[in-house]
């Protein structure tokens, strides 16, 4: 017999074993490098049992790249766990998957050990094209991913708190504060309220019966007019008793019985945890609103009306005005709040797409943008006559002023024509020049002689580059390009500008285009490129 029990629990045990054995499995054992190798567990078991599969990195020399979900998949009354891992290895070779710990129900089971392999990745160099390495590209300057994150965050806590406001302000169930004509309509409508909110319906029998007794006493307190909130049972019972006799009310013992019946067992629930059944909680109610509306009957009409009831009239329309203006600017704060987020969510919105500059350019304005944008003219200036588009007509200017004396004494005829000013955001300048006597130009010195002009006018720490120029026609010229520093002498603020010269010169003549902008206005930089490719020139001869 003992020989006997001790194979049945042997068979037992291997029966169990088998059920809540591991199965692994590999859906390749080949491989290229970097490719995944996904690894499955398999485990049946009943209901009741707990299986825990690890959480891992790597297994073995191969990384985990993905964990997947487990499957579950019921069977009659047991369950099938399928869990898989996603592997990989990025180096070529043969390697093992060792066995991996899963447990069940507290104890270790271990899968099998497999051997996989990764084979390099074979590359023809007679057929496959080989190229140099590119060099390092700099990236572009633009706001970033941070701070698309960061608008995406505050567009959310944005609409998060507009939703929790729009909540709590219209969707919250609260009590709210109604202005009733007479007490017994307040108390009626009171009565009513509790009956929907259903409470010793579910369970809460102290809450309605606090209700329900405030509700009483309130009316009490306001119809009959005596203290009846803070009074005991007792003391209310007696101090309605006397009010009576005092307005002259006819009360029954059988109204007073009713309400002394139910403020008793209100305080019983209340202090003595007591359940009333669900018929005494309905009787309870009926006998609340029967009072309440015998102790109107009972209270005397008063014809005259004195200065008391005036003054209540005149307090209740006041609450009125009060509630009607809280309304109406609850709803002017909503449709502020909700204008204000929208126009929030579409800038934040332009600003992650079209970049910050974009919003502000489009939205505040930029005075270059708007000259670009503008109508253009085409005109002729001075003599021998420089034909170029600008984007305003350029005003006649005096600048005999600003050149020296022994200059002034070789010129014959100068003109000059401007837009803006040294201090502005986009200026430019044409100017032609007919000298006495004719003879070949210097055009460097020339330049040079322009930027000691600007010297003059404020310009420091000035970085000169010069070069031959040609317009679209095929004239050849001298160009002087670079930057400088601007000082405004009202707020000593400082400021970048970059500026351009270009320079031509005839036999008895010479004609010039300078154009200053603030360095980085790629408004300007466009603004100055249409300029100079629209240059034409006249001869002096003409």
């Amino acid at each position: 017999m003992k020989i006997k029990l001790n194979l049945l629990l042997l068979l037992i045990s291997t029966s169990i074993f088998a059920q809540q054995k591991v199965v692994t499995s590999i859906d390749t054992t080949k491989n290229k490098i970097g490719a995944e190798f996904k690894l499955t567990l398999k485990t049946s078991v009943d209901t009741l049992s707990k299986v825990v599969f690890p959480k891992l990195k790597s297994i073995g020399a191969l990384e985990v790249i993905q964990s997947y979900p487990i499957d579950t998949i019921k069977k009659d009354d047991r369950y099938e766990l399928i869990k898989k891992y996603g592997l990989t290895q990025f180096d070529s070779g043969k390697y093992t998957i060792p066995s991996i710990k899963i447990l069940i129900n507290d104890k270790p089971f271990l899968t099998d050990s497999l051997k996989v392999e990764v084979a390099n990745v074979q590359v023809d160099t007679l057929k496959q094209k080989m190229y140099d390495i590119k060099d390092i590209v700099k990236a572009q300057e633009t706001l970033g991913d941070w701070w698309k994150y960061l608008l995406g965050v505050i567009l959310i806590l944005g609409i998060g708190a507009f939703v929790y406001w729009y909540l709590k302000i219209h969707q919250k169930k609260k009590i709210e504060e109604e202005v009733y004509k007479t007490p017994i309509e307040k108390a009626t409508s009171l009565l009513n309220t509790l009956e929907k909110k259903e409470l010793w319906q579910h369970g809460e029998v102290k809450a309605y019966y606090s209700e329900l007794t405030d509700i009483v006493r309130n009316y009490i307190e306001e119809a009959i007019e005596i203290p009846a909130m803070e009074s005991t049972t007792s003391e209310l019972i007696e101090g309605l008793k006397a009010a009576s006799l005092k307005k002259k009310m006819k009360l029954s013992q059988e109204t007073i019985g009713n309400l002394f019946t139910v403020l008793k067992q209100a305080d019983l629930v209340k202090f003595a945890k007591s359940k009333p059944l669900e018929f005494e909680i309905t009787e309870d109610r009926n006998r609340i609103q029967k009072t309440i509306l015998t102790l109107d009957e009972a209270i005397p009409v008063e014809v005259t009306v004195d200065e008391d009831t005036i003054l209540n009239e005149a307090q209740k329309q006041k609450q009125i005005k009060i509630l009607l203006r809280k309304k109406r600017i609850q709803r002017i704060v909503v449709s502020v709040l909700s204008v204000f987020l929208l126009l929030s969510a579409i800038t934040i919105y332009f600003m992650a797409t079209k970049g910050y500059n974009y919003v502000v350019d489009n939205v505040f304005g930029h005075p270059t943008k708007e000259l670009l944008e503008g109508e253009w003219v085409r005109s002729e200036y001075g003599n021998p006559g420089v034909i170029v588009e600008t984007p305003k007509v350029l005003k006649r200017i005096d600048l005999t002023k600003t050149l020296p004396k022994d200059g002034m004494a070789l010129i014959k005829e100068m003109q000059s024509f401007g837009y803006g000013s040294l201090l502005d955001n986009f200026y430019i300048m044409v100017s032609t020049i007919k000298y006495k006597k004719e003879g070949a130009l210097d055009l460097s010195k020339s330049i040079e002689s322009s930027l000691q002009v600007l010297e003059s006018q404020g310009a420091q720490n000035m970085i000169v580059k010069q070069e031959d120029f040609q317009t679209n026609a095929g004239i050849t010229g001298r160009k002087g390009y670079g930057t400088f520093s601007r000082i405004d002498g009202n707020t000593q603020s400082s400021s970048k500008i970059y500026y351009e010269i270009l320079l031509f010169g005839q036999e008895g003549g010479l004609q010039q285009i300078m154009i200053l902008h603030e360095e980085g206005d790629r408004y300007a930089t466009e603004l100055t490129d249409r300029v100079l490719n629209s240059v034409e020139l006249k001869s002096a001869n003409n």
